[in-house]
């Protein structure tokens, strides 16, 4: 999954296969995909838009792709009200909401691996993991070095990339300041192999900021 625009949060998938059964169209684009690249939101009882981070909810499913533009889109143009066939209401700043949603489910699933002992902080750590063979998933700081960043995807071409939290967010994960590195492995939530990719995330627009002082950069 890619996304338009700088700084803007992106999943790139790797090689793999879906069923008609696990996929589902977008409301706005009209695109089908496979449900664990899209948002789902539902509509509450009081007619309230409800994002659906983890596809649980109770109702007729709603899907989007997941990108601010759409999601604002979908709610300018009254797209959620003609699919559900009914008024719908979103409270303001929506989107931030559904950022924030997104950006703790992706922080919970690190945090479990870190705690399993299954994801490498750092940039020397996250290349052993790959040259070991042990990484499944790279993550990189949204606004961590551009240098940094092309040496780590160069070593571990192949392997999917999540660009989707700031160096400090996933510093809060290890203890640190900064972290602008983070490989996992196959035993982490977020790996591919569960199917539990941090979705939605290129709905994220903002810019990021370059960590000057990442103790990571300074070892390249």
């Amino acid at each position: 999954m890619t996304s338009a625009g700088n700084g803007t949060r992106t999943y790139r998938d790797g090689p793999g296969r879906s069923s008609p059964q696990s996929q589902r169209r977008c409301i706005v684009t009209g695109n089908i995909h496979d449900r664990s690249s899209l948002l789902r939101f539902v509509v509450g009882p009081g007619g309230e838009l409800v994002a659906d981070i983890a596809s649980r909810l109770p109702g007729r499913g709603l899907w989007l792709t997941p990108r601010r533009d759409v999601l604002e889109s979908a709610i300018t143009r009254g797209v959620f009200a003609r699919a559900a066939h009914r008024a719908i209401t979103a409270p303001a700043g929506f989107a931030d909401r559904v950022e924030a949603l997104l950006v703790q489910r992706c922080l919970d699933a690190i945090g479990l691996g870190r705690r399993a002992g299954v994801t490498y902080a750092g940039f020397e750590k996250t290349c052993e993991a790959m040259r070991t063979g042990k990484a499944t998933l790279l993550l990189l700081a949204i606004d961590g070095a551009e240098d940094g960043r092309r040496k780590i995807c160069a070593l571990g071409r192949g392997l999917p990339v999540a660009i989707v939290l700031t160096a400090a967010e996933m510093g809060t994960i290890f203890g640190r300041d900064h972290v602008a590195y983070d490989g996992c492995t196959e035993n982490c939530r977020l790996s591919p192999r569960y199917g539990d990719s941090p979705v939605g995330f290129s709905l994220v627009g903002r810019q990021g900021k370059r960590v000057a002082s990442d103790p990571d950069e300074r070892r390249e």
